[in-house]
């Protein structure tokens, strides 16, 4: 299971945004230098982020995009879904006869890996623009941290 680039790209270039918009659209050549990315590989990611109304964008020589709504309002896992990025914890195909083994059984750890997926969607639901660009995001995994009991029994087990 791994978030690629495009999902990574997509966030990473919505948040500059969010944080550079001074009332004037940003120029996508400022956020691919800003950000390490290809400017190329940017103007997709954002044609496809303008189609699911999560930026828009003017022309002309002080053109560029800005968020289409507030910061607040935009989930990372609207993000993610309008870039095509799919995160899979599973081998196994939604509706699909086949299991994870590639016949009609599922492997003997299915459930923690498809339970895993879960958590990853309601968090990457619980978290917009907002939450990174003022830092919140640290932490917020916190609701079930080991104790230090089980932090010295994993210790004891690596």
């Amino acid at each position: 299971m791994r978030l690629t680039t495009k999902g990574r790209y997509a966030v990473a270039a919505m948040a500059d945004i969010a944080v550079h918009f001074a009332g004037a659209p940003v120029a996508l050549s400022e956020v691919a230098e800003r950000q390490g990315i290809s400017l190329a590989y940017l103007e997709q990611l954002f044609r496809k982020l303008k189609s699911a109304d999560l930026v828009k964008s003017s022309r002309g020589v002080a053109g560029g995009y800005q968020l289409f709504s507030a910061p607040s309002d935009i989930r990372i896992a609207d993000i993610v879904s309008a870039v095509d990025e799919q995160i899979k914890t599973t081998a196994c195909e939604a509706g699909s006869s086949l299991g994870c083994q590639g016949t009609t059984s599922r492997c003997l750890t299915h459930d923690l890996w498809d339970e895993l997926g879960r958590h990853i969607d309601i968090f990457l639901n619980s978290v917009n623009l907002e939450d990174i660009i003022e830092k919140r995001v640290l932490g917020m995994a916190a609701v079930n941290t080991p104790t230090r009991m089980e932090k010295t029994l994993m210790g004891a087990i690596e």
